[in-house]
């Protein structure tokens, strides 16, 4: 049975969508395990069930068994690797609501770090942005109770809530003498993933800022916006944007891909066996979006997973030069898999790595930048959100296939004339800077052969 894939966010998102897929029937997943069976593991089946069993029995308080059951997945699904978990019923439910890219919330994308929950970026245009919550902002309580001993899930549901209810967050931030409390009111998050502009009459710019599935209508949309106010010979090129985004859907990572190549592979997702390879390969059809113009990405490092593989396979095919920092390094796919239906919950399992066009396997160490763009950063928020550790910094991480890499900056101005990398890129579009790197040789594409 071919599988279907999906690649899940950085952690979790507060306000993001992450979609299903790899329909697996729970009794072909019973037979799999049975054909790989042993004494061994049987034994070990056996000594779980004796566990559970006395826990049941003696312990001091009458335990609830399904509770009990849904914390040894977890501890399972966890000590695995730090993208693998059990969506109970309820989370399962939430993440399909996500998928549509409309719920009640304040807009923050999160991950857990030491127990606690780590702002990874407010979304745009929403409460928690408009507060001011930072990247890198730690929270620590959420309504007066402490995030401590909650898991990531249990914190991000407690985030969620009726449109018009206010919510009271408590936060560490770097820098600060002592925690920052702020009161956001909920409302409706509508992940709007796509944002462009024309940069001086000459250059489209545009932003995606995750991969939900309204992503690629979003890019066209762009571009149709971008075609209607600039006159074809009177544009120079395209800057995609995907600082600081933090991935999402597989497909919809492909599509975009595909929107600026006419041929070739896009990216490879390889599992434990040979045979569940599979290859992705983009049409033709560049020309008609794009007309060929040249195209800058950016990245930094909060840009993960899906992101990357746009960035990968666009660099590679030498499509595009890629600006900026190296990016976070997140080189693993995940499968959701429903277990008997929405009342029993999903399983989000890492089953592969993927890798760029030219065979590069991402995880933990990133994608390169062509040409190295360092932001100057404020004093106060220097220590706060100048930076991402990257995935190597995970606990339980997929170790990368050779020498890994540390995190990156990932601090972007608010202002436009104040962005070092976006400058940069519209002076070489515009010819005001060279650089050995810009435009790509498509001739020198970094493709097996």
């Amino acid at each position: 049975m071919k599988r279907k894939t999906s690649l899940v966010f950085l952690g979790a998102l507060g306000g993001a969508a992450l979609t299903m897929i790899a329909l697996q029937p729970p009794a072909m997943l019973t037979s799999a395990f049975a054909k790989a069976g042993s004494s061994g593991t049987y034994h070990q089946l056996d000594l779980f069930g004796d566990i559970f069993e006395r826990v049941r029995a003696f312990y001091v308080e009458k335990p609830d068994d399904s509770k009990l059951v849904e914390g040894a997945i977890s501890g399972m699904l966890n000590g695995l690797d730090p993208h693998s978990s059990y969506l109970d019923p309820k989370s399962f439910r939430a993440m399909q609501v996500q998928t549509r890219g409309e719920f009640g919330g304040i807009g923050i994308e999160v991950t857990m770090k030491d127990g606690l929950v780590k702002v990874v970026a407010p979304i745009d245009d929403t409460p928690a942005a408009k507060a001011g919550i930072r990247a890198n902002d730690v929270i620590t309580h959420i309504d007066d109770a402490a995030v401590k001993g909650l898991t990531l899930d249990q914190a991000v549901e407690k985030m969620r809530g009726q449109v018009n209810t206010k919510i009271r967050l408590r936060m560490i931030r770097k820098g600060a003498d002592k925690p920052i409390e702020v009161a956001v009111t909920r409302d409706i998050i509508r992940v709007r993933p796509v944002r462009s502009r024309v940069e001086g009459g000459d250059v489209g710019y545009i932003r995606i800022t995750q991969f939900n599935e309204q992503t690629t209508e979003g890019l066209k949309k762009a571009m149709s916006d971008i075609a209607a106010q600039v006159p074809a010979d009177k544009l120079r090129g395209y800057i995609i944007d995907l600082r600081n985004n933090p991935g999402g859907l597989l497909d919809q990572a492909i599509s975009v891909s595909d929107a600026f190549l006419d041929r070739g592979e896009i990216v490879s997702i390889r599992g434990r066996d040979a045979e569940e390879t599979q290859r992705f390969n983009a049409h033709p059809g560049d020309q008609h979006l794009t007309a060929g113009k040249p195209v800058i990405v950016l990245i930094n490092g909060g840009s993960a997973s899906a992101s990357e593989i746009v960035a990968g396979a666009l660099q590679d095919h030498k499509r595009a030069t890629v600006v900026g920092t190296r990016s976070f390094g997140k080189g693993s796919v995940q499968t959701i898999i429903p277990l008997g239906g929405a009342a029993e919950g999903a399983l989000r399992l890492t089953t592969a790595r993927y890798y760029t066009p030219g065979g590069r396997s991402i995880q933990a160490k990133g994608i390169v930048p062509d040409i190295e763009s360092l932001q100057e950063v404020p004093e106060e928020v220097k220590a706060g959100s100048a930076d991402v550790r990257g995935e190597s910094s995970l606990r339980g991480h997929l170790k990368a296939d050779g020498e890994e890499q540390g995190g990156s900056q990932s601090y972007v101005p608010a202002e436009a004339k104040d962005d070092k990398a976006l400058n940069l890129a519209l002076d070489l579009i515009r010819g005001a800077q060279a650089n050995p790197a810009f435009p790509p040789d498509a001739k020198a594409a970094i493709l097996p052969h």
